[in-house]
């Protein structure tokens, strides 16, 4: 699986998965998802050269072909099944929601990783059935700059009735010690901290050796970079595009802050996923789309 000379932006390692939704009310409904899928879109679509590495089971290939469309180079590791996962909306609050993990297609393994050249690698997780510590490890001594999701650790998989709970990570600061940026919800951060308040969570953080952090809640995003904070509102007219906001928002930071300053990449992907949360699905905007937002509604 070895590459040639290519050098990528931006490579999302973590599943791509089948999400099937049952709501109050209505048909259930089945589509590709994942966190790689919404965050490789939005980097890919704003002109950054971005590669996947995936897991998923050959039969299952064509569930990849909207990222190649988009100029996303894909390397799929061959697993036994593809992940699926099933959310339940048992009430009319869409917040209100059991998520199970009915299938999972392994952990990632050194062995089978590709070889890339890439300035930017990212862990971008659904479960905690993905990375374990000697993975993270051993990226680590291979030299890459990593960011990490750390949904990837919260969301824990019962082994039994396979529904996903929220729970505290026993490594937490091992792995935050061992990456470069990472990406997390206020959900996530009062979990792993205890603190409900984003920048007293980003403290406590940053703290465990992390210098670059990215935090959302529903009104906008703080970046605690080298021990200061940013902050920048979301301008979203709606919310029907609101499944994978932080994915989102993380990998347009990733995107622009290869070659701008903090400022510059929290208003742009502030912007970036205002616009993804206005229609359902990933990111199908341009970059004149997002530098458009950003003087309209985050120039200030």
């Amino acid at each position: 699986m070895a590459l040639d000379t290519k050098v990528f932006d931006i490579a999302f390692i973590g599943h791509m998965c089948f999400d099937e939704v049952i709501p109050f009310e209505g048909e259930p409904r089945v589509a590709p998802g994942s966190a790689v899928l919404c965050g490789a879109m939005a980097a890919a679509r704003v002109g950054k050269k971005v590669a996947v590495i995936t897991q998923i089971s050959p039969k299952d290939d064509h569930i990849l072909e909207s990222m190649r469309q988009n100029g996303i180079e894909t390397f799929a590791i061959p697993s036994a099944e593809t992940t699926y996962m099933k959310v339940v909306h048992s009430t009319a609050d869409v917040d209100v929601r059991q998520i199970y993990q009915l299938v999972n297609a392994g952990f990632f393994k050194l062995t089978d990783f590709p070889e890339l050249s890439v300035r930017q690698l990212h862990l971008a997780g659904i479960t905690d059935q993905e990375f374990d510590l000697d993975f993270i490890k051993g990226l680590k001594e291979k030299g890459y700059r990593l960011s990490v999701d750390m949904q990837s650790f919260v969301r824990q998989v019962d082994p039994i009735t396979r529904e996903i709970a929220f729970q505290d990570v026993a490594a937490k600061k091992e792995i935050v010690g061992l990456v470069d940026m990472l990406k997390l919800d206020i959900v996530e951060a009062k979990i792993l901290t205890g603190a409900g308040n984003l920048e007293e969570a980003t403290l406590i953080i940053e703290n465990w050796g992390c210098s670059e952090i990215l935090i959302t809640n529903s009104e906008g995003v703080l970046a605690r970079v080298n021990k200061k904070s940013y902050y920048e509102k979301f301008s979203n007219r709606s919310v029907v595009g609101r499944t994978g906001r932080g994915d989102t928002t993380f990998a347009a930071y990733l995107a622009r802050r290869l070659d701008h300053d903090v400022t510059e990449s929290l208003k742009f992907a502030a912007a970036l996923v205002s616009i993804k949360m206005e229609t359902p699905g990933p990111f199908c905007g341009t970059l004149d789309d997002v530098l458009s937002r950003m003087q309209s509604n985050h120039s200030s």
